[in-house]
């Protein structure tokens, strides 16, 4: 082990930790700042990097994110509070929408098909150079969230994009919004241009979301026809989709990230929309579930009501999580790193405060997981938690 950690060292060495693809980037950008965030970049990834990984460097050791909107970043007044947040507390990165939920993009994109199918219409980011240099200079870690499959925009102006039903008319889900086929090879290009475009920009790393098939799989196997299947499964496609990217996205030196369901550490198989744990975690640098107390029924793991049970939920999935990726390395592979999405939102009737943001914390820390990214749709986080963990 020792012996490869000095290999690897003088790769880094060797190589810099310095090829970062700056294209576009304009003459805001410092890569200095960036080697400043962490010193031993090296120890902390040695068990896992190859010498291409050595290419990427500035990440923060462990990842203490809150996901934030394009509107959130976009206006000076909220981006200060969040920047304030991170001064004063462990928050270190931010999750901020490239392609958001609804299809559009947040800044104003250079993409040709963006252009084309006019994804720019409702931006709400003005300087996305200037952003990117200002989280830079606080040392914050960018990370851009690209909606996928999951887009209610593009469909409507490409309908040859859209998931059909079998009649041939576009297939919607039950709340109505339409989706791209994830077996077309277009609408894989269409999101990897766009994360290009966010690695030259600055962002540091690449989070695909909604990288999975509509949930309720029976149904839209009754409903949709897929005619580029190929005898693919679901889980294949995905994997495919992440493989592809991952090789496009090299030359970029980002990393990549995927989210994926919280029960997708704890079932056997891929939930029928196509996220099978294993195969995602063997291809992506970084594996998010989505562990939000509130998604989990009654009964599971044996709880009477996860959502009232934060610390014993998370806990559960996450020692689940752990094991899977065990087995991935058992069998030769090198899994994903997990970092959770923890929930800091009321939904179900139990009221989440700091008290409940901690503990899911907790919980993972003391599996030895204690990176972590918070969801808050609207982007109201509990700050008292975090000044709590500042006091430990």
């Amino acid at each position: 082990m020792l012996g490869k950690f000095i290999t690897l060292l003088i790769f880094s060495s060797i190589l810099g930790l310095g090829a970062i693809n700056t294209e576009g980037l304009g003459t805001g950008y410092d890569e200095s700042l960036y080697s400043l965030m962490t010193p031993d970049y090296q120890q902390h990834y040695y068990l896992t990097a190859t010498p291409a990984d050595l290419y990427k460097h500035g990440v923060p050791r462990k990842v203490r994110g809150i996901y934030l909107s394009g509107g959130s970043v976009g206006s000076e007044e909220r981006l200060n509070k969040y920047i304030n947040l991170a001064r004063e507390t462990e928050i270190n990165s931010f999750v901020i929408d490239v392609k958001d939920d609804n299809g559009k993009m947040t800044y104003a994109s250079e993409v040709p098909i963006v252009k084309e199918v006019e994804a720019n219409k409702s931006v709400r980011i003005k300087d996305i150079r200037g952003l990117l240099y200002q989280l830079q200079r606080e040392q914050i870690y960018p990370i851009a969230r690209i909606v996928v499959f999951k887009d209610p925009y593009l469909p409507g102006v490409r309908q040859d994009l859209a998931i059909k039903r079998k009649d041939g008319q576009i297939w919607r889900d039950p709340g109505g919004v339409m989706w791209v086929d994830p077996h077309n090879k277009e609408v894989w290009e269409y999101s990897i241009e766009i994360a290009k475009e966010a690695a030259k920009y600055g962002f540091r790393e690449i989070q695909f979301d909604y990288v999975r098939f509509p949930e309720n799989g029976r149904l839209i196997d009754q409903q949709a026809s897929f005619p580029n299947k190929n005898g693919r499964s679901k889980a294949e496609v995905i994997e495919e989709f992440l493989i592809y990217a991952r090789e496009q996205l090299d030359p970029y030196n980002v990393f990549i990230s995927a989210d994926v369901f919280g029960l997708t550490t704890s079932v056997q198989d891929d939930m029928n929309i196509g996220q099978d744990w294993n195969k995602i975690s063997s291809v992506v640098d970084y594996i998010c579930p989505m562990i939000y107390p509130s998604h989990y029924g009654p009964g599971n793991y044996g709880l009477a009501n996860p959502n009232a049970q934060p610390y014993q939920t998370v806990s559960r999935a996450l020692k689940d999580a752990i094991t899977k990726n065990r087995s991935l390395e058992e069998a030769g592979k090198i899994p994903a790193i997990v970092r959770p999405w923890l929930q800091d939102f009321t939904m179900g009737g139990v009221i989440y405060g700091p008290e409940e943001v901690v503990a899911q914390i907790k919980a993972g820390e003391e599996l030895g997981i204690d990176e972590y990214i918070m969801w808050n749709a609207a982007n109201r986080y509990n700050e008292k938690a975090w000044r709590e963990l500042r006091r430990r």
